[in-house]
């Protein structure tokens, strides 16, 4: 039966020189042509050589049932090695496919899998049937030195057939073939694998479609896939529906019906439309149309992509210890114990000052026109006409000014810095923060105006006074190095408490931040860990991401005191006594969450050390405090009860005015104009535009929808409009409401995967493989342009030494840019 479907198979016989096989029970064809059969479960060396001064060696060994159970590729000292099962060990280390590597690529070939060196023009193709490996191929791209060795021989020395040869069924050669057919069947005749590989191989030479896997009862396609002889190595999938392939990467394969993908985010093999396809993210499948939302987007699922909407999300600048992230999300390290700028405007200003014996920030000094808040101590709540001050939770004092300026001063156990802008300050800060105007390549932009290439001189540009200790940029105490990389490391376990959060905000640079924090830390090695894990964690809750009890996890609790409980979340809206008495302006401030003690459910903080229960707290009205029980205010009868003043209404109001008792309680009155809309301010007696209306900049009472706006010392009227930085804002309902235009834009990559996208965005990724760095088609074929990068490694796998640029137009000509070479295909 086999020798009969050998001769009908072998009508036609072509070989492709440069192309070493195995297949089947031990069929070999060599690099020259030249076929041979052997037999044997001892490893055999397909083939050893040096190129450029690269080794190259590949082993392969059989099982008892034929195949192949055994596939070692060692390629510039790298061990890949592949079992029976398909199963595949990089440097000793089981790993998934897609594969990327500095020095290789393994990934799914069509049918097959492949390894695509990036050092020697070398490809390895190989098919697993589960039981063993049927086939493998060993590709050269070029012809090599002399000096190869093994059984696929050397492509230079003449074989049988040296070229290609077509061969039909009166040739000589194809009585050898069916010889080959009737050693690679003998001895397993019921191993089905054995003589499918032979037949898969015959048919893959010639490119039949010839309909033998129906006569031979081989394996087809699983679940909803249909079988390619001749077909795209990369099919169709919900992650990449319209793959780009070219002539070179036809192989056999499986595939779906025409008009439908590849569902490659469910198990099994199931074909759907495009538009039926999930999409994924952060390891969660999303049906079509179905929405997720965080802080910054909302985004819905669409043909397995997501569309995505940007909601108004405000930029923080950070300052923790030397660590410094910009408005603009630029990220450097400070070089010296100094006092610096850390950001200033028009009107207002931030100081920092180092410890000059540790790397922490010892004060945080605000200036708001002329007024500074230094030397004040805050117990509980600090209100005037520029600024609002208050503690958050035990270990966060919370500010708002007067513009829309929110910072958070984190106070225990370090002191660190976190700083938001409203959009009215967008480009104007200058300092250690840059000056907010999305683009990171102005961020180092100097005291005197010139844009620095280096943090260190644009730093000290912004140091006040001398700078003269340093900050230790290498760990020099071998002990605090290894408790840094054991205990760090939490950051980068993909099972650990901060996996879940590792999606939404990248840890590379706060894990560096931590070695680097925890290894120069003088005394108190787990307080500095925690500090930085703390950094980690607050970063993740400002993307709305909670992480989880991480603080017991990582033996980083915090212990309260006078009848407090810890909370990652704590708010100090209506937390104390002086709540009661009137509206606490606090609960309209909206920041990051923050951690740290807070009262007991039921109690009251008061004079900001003891919780108390609601009925034993004190009244606060205008005129002072009072202790619960009757008083007489004003000649009012009152009654404090429960931290609330109860008092007669008459105030003899007239004239339709609108009268407010402060001493009563608070209302706060710089609502009551269209130029204090978002200030809070000390309550004032007094007479004030009736109720829904509000007095403009012109002294007129209106309506919050006739409200005037100022911009630049300008009164604008509602509905007017002003353009500035490639923006148009209009004044509505006493706010400016703006709207971004178009702006030129450029995108680059440069290094070891340094990015910079056009919005400027700054990020690194070392791939290995070719991508996507810009396309207008998003893989589909209306683009008329698609502009790919890929790295070109140096023999010190951590560097790369050149880039390949492809850049593929509509008139289908491909330009490859390269140090050495433009090529046109």
């Amino acid at each position: 039966m086999w020798i009969y479907y050998c001769s009908r198979l072998l009508t036609r016989l072509c070989l492709l020189p440069d192309v070493c096989k195995t297949f089947g029970s031990g069929v070999v064809q060599m690099f020259n042509g030249t076929v041979f059969y052997v037999h044997s479960t001892c490893p055999f060396t397909l083939t050893r050589f040096t190129h450029n001064r690269v080794d190259c060696d590949i082993t392969v060994r059989r099982g008892e049932n034929g195949l192949l159970e055994y596939v070692e590729i060692n390629v510039n000292k790298i061990q890949t090695r592949i079992l029976y099962n398909g199963t595949i060990f990089v440097e000793q280390r089981m790993v998934s496919l897609p594969y990327d590597h500095t020095y290789q690529h393994v990934f799914q070939y069509g049918t097959n899998t492949k390894l695509r060196s990036t050092v020697l023009p070398l490809s390895v193709i190989w098919s697993s049937v589960g039981v063993g490996i049927d086939s493998l191929w060993v590709k050269l791209e070029q012809e090599l030195v002399p000096g190869m060795t093994g059984l696929c021989g050397r492509p230079d020395i003449p074989g049988q057939l040296p070229y290609k040869h077509i061969f039909y069924t009166s040739s000589k050669y194809i009585h050898k073939y069916i010889i080959l057919c009737q050693e690679n069947i003998y001895g397993y005749e019921k191993e089905l694998y054995v003589g499918c590989a032979f037949y898969k191989e015959i048919a893959h030479r010639c490119q039949t479609s010839y309909a033998w896997r129906t006569l031979t009862h081989c394996r087809n396609c699983p679940g909803e896939l249909h079988f390619e002889e001749q077909g795209d190595a990369f099919v169709p999938t919900c992650s990449n529906p319209a793959p780009r392939t070219n002539d070179q990467d036809i192989t056999s394969t499986c595939v779906c019906p025409q008009g439908q993908v590849l569902n490659d985010r469910a198990e099994g093999h199931y074909c759907v439309s495009e538009s039926a396809c999930p999409c994924v993210y952060a390891g969660r499948n999303y049906a079509p149309k179905e929405e997720r939302r965080t802080k910054c987007q909302t985004c819905m699922c669409y043909n397995g992509k997501w569309i995505c909407s940007q909601n108004s999300c405000p930029s923080r600048c950070v300052i923790e210890g030397q660590f410094v992230t910009t408005f603009d999300g630029k990220q450097y390290t400070l070089p010296g114990k100094c006092s610096y700028m850390a950001s200033k405007g028009f009107n207002w200003t931030i100081t920092i000052h180092f410890s000059e014996t540790t790397s922490s920030i010892q004060n945080v000094f605000l200036q708001i026109y002329q007024v500074r808040f230094e030397k004040e101590e805050i117990r509980e709540l600090h209100q005037s006409d520029n600024a609002m001050v208050f503690w958050q939770s035990s270990m966060y004092v919370q500010v708002l000014t007067s513009f829309g300026m929110k910072i958070q001063v984190q106070t225990s156990p370090d002191l660190q810095l976190y700083i938001t802008l409203p959009q009215s300050e967008v480009g104007m800060p200058e300092g250690l923060c840059g000056n907010y105007n999305t683009d990171t390549t102005d961020d180092f932009t100097t005291s005197s105006g010139i844009v620095e290439n280096a943090a260190e001189p644009f730093a000290l540009s912004w140091s006040v006074g001398d700078c003269p200790v340093n900050i230790p940029k290498v760990c020099i105490n071998t002990d605090n190095e290894i408790f840094a990389d054991e205990k760090c490391h939490t950051l980068r376990d993909s099972s650990g408490i901060f996996a879940k959060c590792y999606d939404h905000v990248p840890t590379d640079n706060y894990h560096k931040a931590c070695i680097q924090r925890t290894c120069t830390c003088g005394t108190g090695l787990q307080q500095c860990l925690c500090v930085a894990l703390a950094n980690y964690a607050k970063a993740c809750a400002n993307q709305g991401i909670t992480v989880g009890d991480w603080r017991r996890a990582t033996n980083c609790t915090v212990p309260c005191e006078n009848n407090q409980r810890f909370d990652y979340e704590m708010q100090a809206c209506n937390s104390t006594c002086l709540s009661l008495s009137r509206p606490d302006p606090r609960c309209g401030v909206e920041d990051a969450p923050v951690e740290g003690c807070g009262c007991l459910e039921g109690t009251h903080l008061t004079g900001g050390l003891t919780c108390t229960p609601k009925a034993q707290c004190p009244c606060h009205h205008q005129r002072g405090v009072t202790p619960p029980g009757p008083v007489a205010i004003d000649g009012r009868q009152c009654k404090c009860e429960d931290g609330e003043l109860l008092c007669s209404e008459d105030c003899g109001c007239t004239q339709g005015k609108v009268c407010v008792h402060c001493s009563q309680f608070a209302i706060d009155t710089a609502q009551k104009t269209c130029a204090s809309l978002s200030k809070p301010i000390n309550c004032t007696s007094g007479c004030y535009c009736p109720g829904g209306q509000l007095e403009d900049h012109r002294g007129v009472c209106v309506t919050v929808d006739n409200c005037t706006c100022q911009y630049s010392g300008k009164v604008f009227k509602a509905g007017q409009s002003v353009k500035t930085n490639c923006r148009t804002c209009t004044c509505r309902h006493a706010q400016w409401s703006c709207v971004d235009e178009p702006c030129p834009g450029t995108c680059l990559v440069y290094g070891n995967g340094h990015y910079q996208t056009f919005d400027s965005k700054w990020y690194r990724y070392d791939g290995n493989c070719q991508y996507t760095l810009v396309e207008d088609g998003c893989g589909r074929e209306a683009g008329s342009f698609s502009v790919k990068v890929e790295s070109v490694p140096c023999c010190d796998e951590a560097l790369t030494c050149s880039r390949t640029i492809v850049l593929d137009l509509l008139v289908m000509h491909i330009a490859h840019f390269s140090p050495l070479s433009l090529i046109f295909y």
